[in-house]
């Protein structure tokens, strides 16, 4: 680690206490870390002085964890960002002995270390970062290749060698991001490890693991065999961040210019591998439109091919079957020379091996056409199944919008027979409403009608039975008035009569008699005696009556039509 010498424009007369304290070693805990532009800056805390005091001061556990935390994430940043810049600055393969890889691997074991339990031993207390390392194969399955070849390299004998392994094995394989994004989400697991301020119990690791994703652009290549990862001493060196206060302001010009330039290379390479990929996809379609070209002039020269091998074929079996018929005439003529047979006979193997040797071409060439007319075939067919696709699909579309056409007419339609079915549904509760309403007063007007009739009825009874045996005294003493009258006539006339006819002046008023009692009770008049057994109830008295037969009839048919 290095040293830092406090600055003072003055000399003071501590000045060599100060200088003294400050070549101590300097803890994270006891200044602060901050970036300032693209340079590391050291401040030291306002409540942290280099003057010896009478008394030591106590100072907060919390805020010494926080402040920590803060400084290691600060250093974090500041190694990543270097370590980008200066591998894409360089363009190649990163090895082990590359300074700003070796810093950011002291960087993330000082991360891993804070905060970090001790475990009790035989030999007293150990803290290894490896326990937590070891974790993550349980998280992640693809973790389980480096631990097993961690566990397997020789040399490593510390867990602290063993970690170190680790963290060089998933820088290579692109995959150290992931892996501690994994093991940061479980803070279950790792509360067995670290104490609750640790950083890797705090959000600032989630910052470390999220900035560790830029680390996939970098290709890094170690060798662990022969490199001594046990006895490393894990040291920061600050010489490669730190700046002086005062350049701060002299390089913000040359900052931004830097940000624009690189603004701009990106803008270029983006523009170049865009027009790349222009270029390419062109000259694909150049290379397949010269391609199809070129199919169809050979499917031409085939075709010329093919009409050429065939008059070749014809011609060939012209010429053998003329070789043959003059090979027919040569035998026959036994006196021709020897040597002109042999000559033929060898000009017909030659031209049978020619005509062999065409006609195999000739199948070649058949079968490359019949395959050019199969995939032509195939491209016809595959085109009319796709306009036949297309033709469907504009066809249903247009099926969906007629459709979508009749719903909405439909909804319309269906909207206004709501509305009117709600306002005739209205008009029929208030003609309901005046019905109900109505009955209610024919009801109540019905129970009015009855009460007065059945007092009517009450009325007429007590009448009939008031006044029925009146009427009835009366009627007989009519009777006997008229019956009396009728005797005091006749005593008259048969006083006035002879002696002889007393007996017929009896007989005569008995028959008066009888015919006093066959008067009809309705109508005063007298029946014979044969209707004498017609009885009916009158309205002017209780009892059954005596009345004539037109009465008897008449009174039958209003009782049969009034209603009861």
């Amino acid at each position: 680690m290095s040293a830092l010498t406090p600055q003072s424009d003055m000399p003071t007369p501590t000045t060599d206490k100060i200088t003294q304290a400050a070549m101590e070693t300097i803890y994270l805990c006891k200044f602060r870390v901050s970036m300032d532009g693209e340079w590391l800056c050291l401040r030291e805390l306002d409540d942290i002085s280099l003057t010896p005091d009478p008394e030591p001061t106590h100072e907060d556990p919390n805020y010494l964890m926080a402040n920590e935390r803060m400084n290691l994430m600060n250093m974090a940043k500041l190694s990543i960002k270097g370590l980008i810049e200066s591998a894409l600055n360089l363009g190649r393969t990163l090895d082990s002995d590359y300074a700003p890889l070796q810093q950011f691997f002291v960087v993330m074991e000082h991360c891993l270390k804070h905060g970090l339990k001790a475990k009790k031993t035989f030999l007293g207390q150990n803290k290894s970062f490896w326990g937590p390392l070891e974790l993550v194969e349980k998280l992640v399955p693809e973790a389980a290749e480096i631990t097993a070849s961690v566990k397997d390299l020789p040399g490593l004998k510390t867990p602290v060698g063993r970690g170190r392994a680790w963290l060089r094995l998933a820088l290579m394989q692109k995959k150290l991001s992931e892996y501690m994004k994994a093991l940061i989400n479980r803070k279950d697991l790792l509360s067995e490890f670290y104490e609750p301020n640790a950083l890797m119990m705090e959000e600032e690791g989630a910052i470390i693991a999220g900035l560790l994703v830029g680390l996939n652009v970098i290709d890094a290549n170690f060798c662990m065999k022969g490199e001594d990862l046990d006895s490393q001493v894990g040291v920061i060196d600050f010489s490669m961040y730190l700046k002086d206060g005062n350049s701060t302001k002299g390089n913000e010009g040359d900052g931004q210019i830097t940000a624009i330039l690189d603004q701009k290379n990106y803008v270029e390479e983006l523009n170049r591998h865009l027009s790349a990929t222009v270029n390419n996809l062109q000259a694909k379609v150049d290379a397949l439109e010269k391609s199809n070209t070129k199919l169809t002039e050979e499917l031409a020269v085939a075709n010329n091919r093919i009409i050429t091998l065939q008059e070749e074929m014809e011609r060939v079996k012209e010429e053998s079957s003329y070789i043959l018929e003059s090979n027919r005439k040569v035998t026959k003529d036994r006196t021709a020379d020897g040597h002109a047979l042999t000559e033929a006979r060898k000009q017909l193997k030659e031209e049978t091996q020619l005509r062999l040797d065409v006609e195999k071409e000739l199948e070649v060439q058949i079968g490359m056409r019949q395959e050019m007319e199969l995939a032509m075939k195939m491209l016809e067919k595959d085109v009319c199944e796709k306009q036949d696709a297309l033709v469907a699909l504009r066809q249903q579309l247009d099926d969906l919008r007629a459709l979508k056409h009749e719903l909405s007419f439909k909804l319309q339609s269906s909207d206004m027979g709501v509305k009117q079915k709600s306002e005739l549904n209205s008009r029929l509760e208030e003609k309901t409403n005046q019905m109900a309403a109505t009955i209610k007063q024919l009801e109540q007007r019905l129970r009015q009608a009855e009460k007065d009739r059945q007092l009517a009825q009450q009325d007429n009874r007590l009448f009939k039975q008031e006044f029925g045996d009146k009427i009835n005294s009366l009627q007989l003493e009519v009777n006997v008035s008229f019956w009396q009258d009728g005797k005091l006539k006749i005593q008259e006339e048969n006083a006035k009569l002879k002696q002889p006819q007393r007996e017929e002046n009896t007989s005569l008023n008995f028959s008066l008699l009888f015919l006093f009692q066959n008067i009809c009770k309705n109508c005063g008049g007298v029946f014979c005696e044969a209707c004498s057994a017609n009885e009916l109830p009158l309205p002017s008295s209780i009892n059954p009556e005596s009345v004539c037969n037109p009465c008897h009839k008449q009174l039958i048919q209003q009782y049969s039509t009034s209603p009861l």
